[in-house]
Protein backbone atom coordinates (compact mmCIF):
# COMPACT_ATOMS: atom_id res chain seq x y z
CA UNK A 1 0.00 0.00 0.00
CA UNK A 2 1.10 3.44 -0.75
CA UNK A 3 2.68 5.70 1.88
CA UNK A 4 0.07 8.16 0.81
CA UNK A 5 -3.79 7.67 1.19
CA UNK A 6 -4.33 9.69 -1.90
CA UNK A 7 -1.76 8.00 -4.37
CA UNK A 8 -4.10 8.35 -7.96
CA UNK A 9 -3.79 11.73 -7.48
CA UNK A 10 -0.21 11.85 -8.59
CA UNK A 11 1.35 14.70 -10.06
CA UNK A 12 4.52 13.64 -11.20
CA UNK A 13 3.60 14.29 -15.03
CA UNK A 14 1.77 17.75 -14.44
CA UNK A 15 3.51 21.17 -14.32
CA UNK A 16 3.29 21.80 -10.91
CA UNK A 17 3.38 25.96 -10.06
CA UNK A 18 2.99 25.28 -6.32
CA UNK A 19 6.37 25.33 -3.98
CA UNK A 20 5.54 23.94 -0.98
CA UNK A 21 7.19 24.82 2.43
CA UNK A 22 9.12 22.08 4.26
CA UNK A 23 8.42 19.80 1.02
CA UNK A 24 10.67 17.70 -0.62
CA UNK A 25 8.73 18.72 -4.20
CA UNK A 26 10.12 16.38 -6.53
CA UNK A 27 8.71 13.01 -3.90
CA UNK A 28 5.47 14.81 -3.33
CA UNK A 29 4.70 15.10 -6.73
CA UNK A 30 5.05 11.10 -7.07
CA UNK A 31 3.36 10.66 -3.85
CA UNK A 32 1.18 13.54 -3.02
CA UNK A 33 -0.44 13.32 0.39
CA UNK A 34 -4.21 15.25 0.10
CA UNK A 35 -7.27 16.12 2.00
CA UNK A 36 -10.28 17.48 0.96
CA UNK A 37 -11.99 18.16 4.56
CA UNK A 38 -11.93 17.70 8.16
CA UNK A 39 -14.23 17.15 10.99
CA UNK A 40 -13.73 16.92 14.93
CA UNK A 41 -10.31 14.97 14.84
CA UNK A 42 -9.82 14.04 11.63
CA UNK A 43 -9.08 14.61 7.84
CA UNK A 44 -10.78 13.33 5.43
CA UNK A 45 -8.83 12.10 1.70
CA UNK A 46 -11.01 13.14 -1.25
CA UNK A 47 -11.56 9.64 -1.75
CA UNK A 48 -13.19 9.73 1.98
CA UNK A 49 -10.89 8.02 3.74
CA UNK A 50 -11.08 9.35 7.64
CA UNK A 51 -7.00 10.17 9.01
CA UNK A 52 -6.79 10.73 12.86
CA UNK A 53 -5.01 14.30 13.18
CA UNK A 54 -2.32 13.37 15.45
CA UNK A 55 -0.76 17.12 15.00
CA UNK A 56 -4.17 19.30 15.38
CA UNK A 57 -3.03 20.73 12.11
CA UNK A 58 0.04 21.99 12.23
CA UNK A 59 0.15 22.14 16.16
CA UNK A 60 -2.88 24.98 15.99
CA UNK A 61 -6.07 23.38 15.51
CA UNK A 62 -6.71 22.85 19.41
CA UNK A 63 -10.18 22.94 19.74
CA UNK A 64 -10.70 20.51 16.84
CA UNK A 65 -11.49 20.63 13.30
CA UNK A 66 -14.49 22.54 11.85
CA UNK A 67 -16.23 24.27 15.39
CA UNK A 68 -19.57 25.75 13.84
CA UNK A 69 -19.31 29.18 15.79
CA UNK A 70 -15.92 29.42 14.39
CA UNK A 71 -16.92 28.98 10.89
CA UNK A 72 -19.87 31.17 11.36
CA UNK A 73 -17.79 33.60 12.76
CA UNK A 74 -15.59 34.15 9.59
CA UNK A 75 -18.86 33.86 7.45
CA UNK A 76 -20.50 36.62 8.92
CA UNK A 77 -17.07 38.71 9.06
CA UNK A 78 -16.83 38.05 5.27
CA UNK A 79 -19.99 40.06 4.37
CA UNK A 80 -20.11 42.48 7.01
CA UNK A 81 -16.40 43.98 6.84
CA UNK A 82 -14.24 42.40 4.53
CA UNK A 83 -11.09 44.41 4.53
CA UNK A 84 -9.80 47.40 6.78
CA UNK A 85 -6.42 48.49 7.27
CA UNK A 86 -5.21 48.61 10.87
CA UNK A 87 -2.83 52.06 9.94
CA UNK A 88 -4.07 54.80 11.50
CA UNK A 89 -7.41 53.46 11.34
CA UNK A 90 -9.45 50.21 12.84
CA UNK A 91 -12.55 48.18 13.84
CA UNK A 92 -14.76 47.63 16.85
CA UNK A 93 -13.68 43.30 16.65
CA UNK A 94 -10.00 44.91 16.76
CA UNK A 95 -10.43 46.61 20.08
CA UNK A 96 -12.73 43.81 21.56
CA UNK A 97 -10.06 40.76 20.80
CA UNK A 98 -7.28 42.75 21.83
CA UNK A 99 -8.95 43.54 25.67
CA UNK A 100 -10.21 39.38 25.82
CA UNK A 101 -6.83 38.19 24.88
CA UNK A 102 -4.98 40.23 27.47
CA UNK A 103 -7.82 38.86 29.80
CA UNK A 104 -6.81 34.81 28.91
CA UNK A 105 -2.95 35.91 29.17
CA UNK A 106 -0.90 35.72 32.22
CA UNK A 107 -1.49 38.86 34.74
CA UNK A 108 0.79 41.82 33.93
CA UNK A 109 0.03 41.69 30.37
CA UNK A 110 -1.35 44.66 28.88
CA UNK A 111 -1.53 45.14 25.21
CA UNK A 112 -1.00 43.44 22.25
CA UNK A 113 0.59 43.94 18.65
CA UNK A 114 -1.30 41.80 16.05
CA UNK A 115 0.17 40.32 13.22
CA UNK A 116 -0.39 37.20 10.89
CA UNK A 117 2.15 34.40 12.08
CA UNK A 118 4.34 32.95 14.60
CA UNK A 119 7.21 34.18 12.28
CA UNK A 120 5.83 37.84 11.83
CA UNK A 121 5.46 37.77 16.12
CA UNK A 122 8.87 36.44 16.75
CA UNK A 123 10.51 39.01 14.46
CA UNK A 124 7.91 41.96 15.57
CA UNK A 125 8.78 41.35 19.22
CA UNK A 126 12.61 41.01 18.67
CA UNK A 127 12.19 44.74 17.26
CA UNK A 128 10.13 45.67 19.90
CA UNK A 129 12.76 44.61 22.72
CA UNK A 130 15.35 46.51 20.82
CA UNK A 131 12.77 50.12 20.22
CA UNK A 132 12.38 49.28 23.55
CA UNK A 133 15.76 49.90 25.17
CA UNK A 134 16.73 52.42 22.65
CA UNK A 135 13.68 54.67 23.81
CA UNK A 136 15.22 54.57 27.53
CA UNK A 137 18.25 55.73 26.24
CA UNK A 138 20.62 52.57 25.76
CA UNK A 139 20.33 51.91 21.95
CA UNK A 140 23.52 49.90 22.79
CA UNK A 141 21.47 46.86 24.17
CA UNK A 142 20.91 45.39 20.64
CA UNK A 143 22.18 41.64 20.84
CA UNK A 144 20.11 38.59 21.11
CA UNK A 145 19.84 35.19 23.13
CA UNK A 146 18.43 32.40 21.77
CA UNK A 147 18.76 28.80 22.44
CA UNK A 148 20.02 25.32 21.10
CA UNK A 149 16.62 23.35 19.20
CA UNK A 150 15.09 26.31 19.63
CA UNK A 151 12.17 27.31 16.52
CA UNK A 152 10.95 30.82 15.81
CA UNK A 153 10.12 30.81 12.68
CA UNK A 154 11.38 31.62 8.95
CA UNK A 155 11.77 35.39 9.46
CA UNK A 156 15.59 36.19 9.68
CA UNK A 157 15.04 37.59 13.21
CA UNK A 158 13.61 34.44 13.88
CA UNK A 159 15.96 32.12 12.40
CA UNK A 160 18.94 34.17 14.00
CA UNK A 161 17.90 33.09 17.41
CA UNK A 162 16.61 29.71 16.43
CA UNK A 163 18.99 26.64 17.25
CA UNK A 164 17.74 24.62 14.66
CA UNK A 165 21.23 24.78 12.18
CA UNK A 166 20.05 23.05 9.27
CA UNK A 167 17.49 25.69 8.71
CA UNK A 168 20.10 29.00 8.57
CA UNK A 169 22.98 26.67 6.66
CA UNK A 170 21.75 28.51 3.44
CA UNK A 171 20.65 31.59 4.48
CA UNK A 172 23.59 33.57 6.39
CA UNK A 173 24.66 35.88 7.80
CA UNK A 174 22.28 36.17 9.68
CA UNK A 175 21.89 38.29 12.97
CA UNK A 176 24.13 38.76 15.90
CA UNK A 177 23.26 36.25 18.62
CA UNK A 178 24.19 33.70 20.82
CA UNK A 179 22.53 30.41 22.00
CA UNK A 180 22.03 28.66 25.73
CA UNK A 181 22.35 25.36 26.05
CA UNK A 182 19.38 23.00 25.87
CA UNK A 183 18.79 22.53 29.42
CA UNK A 184 18.65 18.77 28.94
CA UNK A 185 20.33 15.80 29.84
CA UNK A 186 19.20 12.24 28.41
CA UNK A 187 21.55 9.74 30.75
CA UNK A 188 19.63 11.52 33.94
CA UNK A 189 15.91 12.84 32.25
CA UNK A 190 15.02 10.22 29.80
CA UNK A 191 10.95 9.17 30.39
CA UNK A 192 10.65 12.21 33.13
CA UNK A 193 7.10 12.52 33.25
CA UNK A 194 6.81 16.59 33.29
CA UNK A 195 9.19 18.71 34.29
CA UNK A 196 13.14 16.91 35.16
CA UNK A 197 14.78 17.95 38.03
CA UNK A 198 18.25 19.60 37.09
CA UNK A 199 19.05 21.96 34.66
CA UNK A 200 20.88 24.39 37.00
CA UNK A 201 24.14 24.08 34.78
CA UNK A 202 21.74 25.44 31.69
CA UNK A 203 20.55 28.40 33.48
CA UNK A 204 24.09 29.33 34.57
CA UNK A 205 25.15 29.49 31.14
CA UNK A 206 22.96 32.21 30.38
CA UNK A 207 25.22 34.20 33.24
CA UNK A 208 28.44 32.88 31.46
CA UNK A 209 26.77 33.87 27.79
CA UNK A 210 26.37 37.41 29.73
CA UNK A 211 29.40 38.15 30.79
CA UNK A 212 31.34 36.97 27.35
CA UNK A 213 29.02 39.16 25.78
CA UNK A 214 28.53 42.09 28.74
CA UNK A 215 25.14 42.24 30.05
CA UNK A 216 24.65 46.09 28.94
CA UNK A 217 24.64 45.26 25.19
CA UNK A 218 21.85 42.46 25.78
CA UNK A 219 18.52 43.36 24.42
CA UNK A 220 16.51 40.50 24.98
CA UNK A 221 16.70 36.32 26.02
CA UNK A 222 14.08 34.20 24.05
CA UNK A 223 13.28 30.50 24.47
CA UNK A 224 9.92 28.75 23.94
CA UNK A 225 8.87 27.40 27.69
CA UNK A 226 8.63 23.86 25.52
CA UNK A 227 11.02 23.44 23.23
CA UNK A 228 8.28 22.52 20.60
CA UNK A 229 9.39 21.31 16.60
CA UNK A 230 13.22 20.56 18.21
CA UNK A 231 11.90 17.89 20.00
CA UNK A 232 9.46 18.87 22.94
CA UNK A 233 11.97 19.18 25.85
CA UNK A 234 9.79 20.39 29.14
CA UNK A 235 11.62 23.18 31.22
CA UNK A 236 13.61 21.28 33.82
CA UNK A 237 12.38 21.96 37.83
CA UNK A 238 13.25 25.79 38.36
CA UNK A 239 15.02 26.73 34.94
CA UNK A 240 12.29 29.29 33.72
CA UNK A 241 12.14 30.89 37.30
CA UNK A 242 16.38 31.17 37.38
CA UNK A 243 16.19 32.73 33.23
CA UNK A 244 13.33 35.27 34.82
CA UNK A 245 15.79 36.26 37.85
CA UNK A 246 18.87 36.78 36.06
CA UNK A 247 17.00 38.89 33.29
CA UNK A 248 15.96 40.90 35.75
CA UNK A 249 19.10 41.45 37.36
CA UNK A 250 20.38 42.58 34.17
CA UNK A 251 17.79 44.59 32.72
CA UNK A 252 17.04 42.19 29.70
CA UNK A 253 13.71 41.48 28.22
CA UNK A 254 12.63 37.82 28.82
CA UNK A 255 10.40 36.72 25.52
CA UNK A 256 8.39 33.87 25.36
CA UNK A 257 7.83 32.09 22.41
CA UNK A 258 4.19 30.45 23.16
CA UNK A 259 3.57 29.90 19.03
CA UNK A 260 2.90 26.07 19.94
CA UNK A 261 2.14 26.09 24.01
CA UNK A 262 -0.41 28.58 23.52
CA UNK A 263 -4.26 28.42 23.87
CA UNK A 264 -4.23 25.35 25.81
CA UNK A 265 -1.50 23.27 24.65
CA UNK A 266 -0.91 22.64 28.56
CA UNK A 267 -4.54 22.63 29.65
CA UNK A 268 -3.81 26.43 30.62
CA UNK A 269 -4.33 29.29 28.66
CA UNK A 270 -0.75 29.91 28.21
CA UNK A 271 2.56 27.99 29.58
CA UNK A 272 3.31 30.99 31.53
CA UNK A 273 0.63 30.58 33.91
CA UNK A 274 1.26 26.69 33.89
CA UNK A 275 4.73 27.04 34.82
CA UNK A 276 4.39 30.44 36.99
CA UNK A 277 7.05 32.88 35.09
CA UNK A 278 5.33 35.68 33.48
CA UNK A 279 7.75 37.33 30.57
CA UNK A 280 7.90 40.90 29.10
CA UNK A 281 6.47 39.83 25.93
CA UNK A 282 4.68 36.60 24.72
CA UNK A 283 4.54 35.39 21.04
CA UNK A 284 1.45 33.86 19.85
CA UNK A 285 0.21 32.34 16.66
CA UNK A 286 -1.36 29.28 16.25
CA UNK A 287 -4.46 28.44 17.99
CA UNK A 288 -5.27 32.10 18.55
CA UNK A 289 -7.46 31.46 15.62
CA UNK A 290 -8.17 27.64 15.64
CA UNK A 291 -5.97 27.75 12.43
CA UNK A 292 -8.71 29.13 10.77
CA UNK A 293 -7.81 32.25 9.72
CA UNK A 294 -3.46 33.13 9.84
CA UNK A 295 -3.13 35.55 12.49
CA UNK A 296 -0.62 36.25 15.54
CA UNK A 297 0.25 38.30 17.99
CA UNK A 298 2.86 40.04 20.38
CA UNK A 299 1.99 40.46 23.98
CA UNK A 300 3.24 42.76 26.04
CA UNK A 301 3.59 43.52 29.56
CA UNK A 302 2.38 48.00 30.33
CA UNK A 303 6.22 48.18 31.21
CA UNK A 304 7.27 47.84 27.99
CA UNK A 305 4.86 49.57 25.94
CA UNK A 306 4.73 52.09 28.17
CA UNK A 307 8.43 53.37 27.60
CA UNK A 308 7.29 53.87 23.96
CA UNK A 309 4.76 56.64 24.90
CA UNK A 310 7.11 59.58 26.09
CA UNK A 311 7.09 61.30 22.98
CA UNK A 312 4.16 63.78 21.63
CA UNK A 313 1.21 62.43 21.05
CA UNK A 314 0.91 63.16 17.55
CA UNK A 315 4.37 60.76 16.82
CA UNK A 316 4.17 57.16 15.58
CA UNK A 317 5.65 55.23 18.55
CA UNK A 318 6.38 52.01 16.95
CA UNK A 319 7.13 51.96 13.30
CA UNK A 320 6.56 48.74 12.60
CA UNK A 321 3.40 46.67 11.13
CA UNK A 322 1.91 44.70 8.51
CA UNK A 323 -1.12 45.14 5.81
CA UNK A 324 -3.20 42.77 7.52
CA UNK A 325 -2.50 43.02 11.22
CA UNK A 326 -6.05 42.60 13.03
CA UNK A 327 -7.93 41.38 9.66
CA UNK A 328 -11.18 41.26 10.67
CA UNK A 329 -12.04 37.89 9.21
CA UNK A 330 -8.86 36.99 11.34
CA UNK A 331 -10.08 38.98 14.69
CA UNK A 332 -13.75 37.25 14.22
CA UNK A 333 -12.25 33.89 14.45
CA UNK A 334 -10.15 34.64 17.39
CA UNK A 335 -13.53 36.17 19.26
CA UNK A 336 -15.02 32.29 18.14
CA UNK A 337 -11.61 30.84 19.30
CA UNK A 338 -12.44 32.44 22.76
CA UNK A 339 -16.08 31.84 23.19
CA UNK A 340 -15.12 27.98 22.15
CA UNK A 341 -12.91 27.76 24.63
CA UNK A 342 -15.23 29.02 27.65
CA UNK A 343 -18.52 27.58 25.83
CA UNK A 344 -17.11 24.00 25.54
CA UNK A 345 -14.84 24.16 28.51
CA UNK A 346 -11.94 23.10 26.34
CA UNK A 347 -9.21 23.69 28.89
CA UNK A 348 -10.75 21.99 31.60
CA UNK A 349 -11.52 19.03 29.49
CA UNK A 350 -7.99 18.48 28.58
CA UNK A 351 -6.96 18.53 32.08
CA UNK A 352 -9.36 16.19 32.80
CA UNK A 353 -7.93 13.84 30.16
CA UNK A 354 -4.15 14.54 30.63
CA UNK A 355 -3.62 11.44 33.12
CA UNK A 356 -5.17 9.07 30.92
CA UNK A 357 -2.92 11.21 27.58
CA UNK A 358 0.39 10.87 29.80
CA UNK A 359 -0.63 6.92 31.00
CA UNK A 360 -1.02 6.24 27.38
CA UNK A 361 2.15 7.61 26.07
CA UNK A 362 4.16 6.36 28.60
CA UNK A 363 3.01 2.95 28.18
CA UNK A 364 5.41 2.20 25.07
CA UNK A 365 8.24 2.72 27.20
CA UNK A 366 9.35 -0.91 26.97
CA UNK A 367 8.59 -1.24 22.91
CA UNK A 368 11.73 -2.24 21.45
CA UNK A 369 13.83 0.78 19.59
CA UNK A 370 12.08 3.60 21.96
CA UNK A 371 14.60 5.26 23.86
CA UNK A 372 13.05 8.26 25.42
CA UNK A 373 9.63 9.61 25.63
CA UNK A 374 9.16 13.39 26.69
CA UNK A 375 5.63 14.72 27.25
CA UNK A 376 4.76 18.49 28.71
CA UNK A 377 0.57 18.52 28.36
CA UNK A 378 -0.93 17.39 25.17
CA UNK A 379 2.28 18.02 23.35
CA UNK A 380 4.72 14.42 23.05
CA UNK A 381 8.11 12.81 21.72
CA UNK A 382 8.81 9.58 21.19
CA UNK A 383 12.66 9.20 20.48
CA UNK A 384 13.55 5.99 18.62
CA UNK A 385 16.99 4.63 18.67
CA UNK A 386 18.51 5.13 14.81
CA UNK A 387 19.39 2.47 12.87
CA UNK A 388 23.59 2.23 12.37
CA UNK A 389 24.77 4.81 10.41
CA UNK A 390 20.86 5.96 8.89
CA UNK A 391 19.41 8.39 11.06
CA UNK A 392 16.12 9.30 10.42
CA UNK A 393 15.22 6.09 8.81
CA UNK A 394 13.38 4.38 11.89
CA UNK A 395 11.25 7.18 12.28
CA UNK A 396 10.42 8.00 8.82
CA UNK A 397 9.65 4.83 8.58
CA UNK A 398 7.27 5.00 11.68
CA UNK A 399 5.42 7.91 10.45
CA UNK A 400 4.60 6.47 6.95
CA UNK A 401 3.06 3.37 8.20
CA UNK A 402 1.28 5.62 10.74
CA UNK A 403 0.07 7.22 7.94
CA UNK A 404 -1.11 4.16 6.12
CA UNK A 405 -2.63 2.71 9.62
CA UNK A 406 -5.02 6.27 9.33
CA UNK A 407 -3.08 8.10 11.74
CA UNK A 408 -1.23 11.36 11.00
CA UNK A 409 1.73 12.84 13.12
CA UNK A 410 5.37 14.03 12.19
CA UNK A 411 8.68 12.46 12.73
CA UNK A 412 11.76 15.23 13.17
CA UNK A 413 14.47 12.52 12.15
CA UNK A 414 14.09 9.72 14.54
CA UNK A 415 11.77 11.56 16.72
CA UNK A 416 8.04 11.01 16.99
CA UNK A 417 6.39 14.21 17.59
CA UNK A 418 2.63 14.15 18.69
CA UNK A 419 -0.12 17.47 19.76
CA UNK A 420 -3.38 16.43 19.05
CA UNK A 421 -6.31 18.05 19.00
CA UNK A 422 -7.16 18.91 23.07
CA UNK A 423 -10.93 17.67 22.78
CA UNK A 424 -9.68 14.22 21.63
CA UNK A 425 -11.41 11.89 23.51
CA UNK A 426 -9.72 9.13 25.69
CA UNK A 427 -10.85 6.25 23.96
CA UNK A 428 -9.49 7.82 20.66
CA UNK A 429 -6.15 8.51 22.75
CA UNK A 430 -6.02 4.72 23.07
CA UNK A 431 -6.73 3.72 19.84
CA UNK A 432 -4.13 6.04 18.59
CA UNK A 433 -1.22 4.92 20.92
CA UNK A 434 -2.64 1.49 19.82
CA UNK A 435 -1.71 2.49 16.49
CA UNK A 436 2.31 3.83 16.80
CA UNK A 437 2.25 0.57 19.09
CA UNK A 438 1.35 -1.95 16.24
CA UNK A 439 3.84 0.81 13.76
CA UNK A 440 6.95 0.28 16.05
CA UNK A 441 6.87 -3.49 16.20
CA UNK A 442 6.87 -4.12 12.67
CA UNK A 443 9.86 -1.83 12.33
CA UNK A 444 13.68 -3.30 12.73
Amino acid sequence: MSASPTAPHGLANERDPFWMPFTPMRGFRQDPLLFASAEGVHYVTPEGRRVLDGMAGLWCVNAGHGQPRIVEAIRAAAGTLDFVSSFKMSHPAARAYARRLCDFAPEGIEHVFFVNSGSEAVDTALKIARGYHHARGQGGRTKLIGRAKGYHGMGFGGLSVSGIGRHKAAFGPLLEAAHLPLPYERDSMAFSQGQPTGGESASAALETLLQMHDPATVAAVIVEPVTGSGGVYPPPQGYLQRLRSICDRHGILLIFDEVITGFGRLGTPFASQFYGVTPDLITCAKGMTNGSVPMGGVLLSGAVHDAFMAGPPEAIELLHGYTYSAHPLACAAGLATLDVFAEQDILARATENFRHWQAATFALRDLAHVIDIRIAGWLCAIDLQPRPGADGQRGALCARLCLEAGLLLRNVGDTLILSPPLVMQPDTVSALFETIAGTIARID
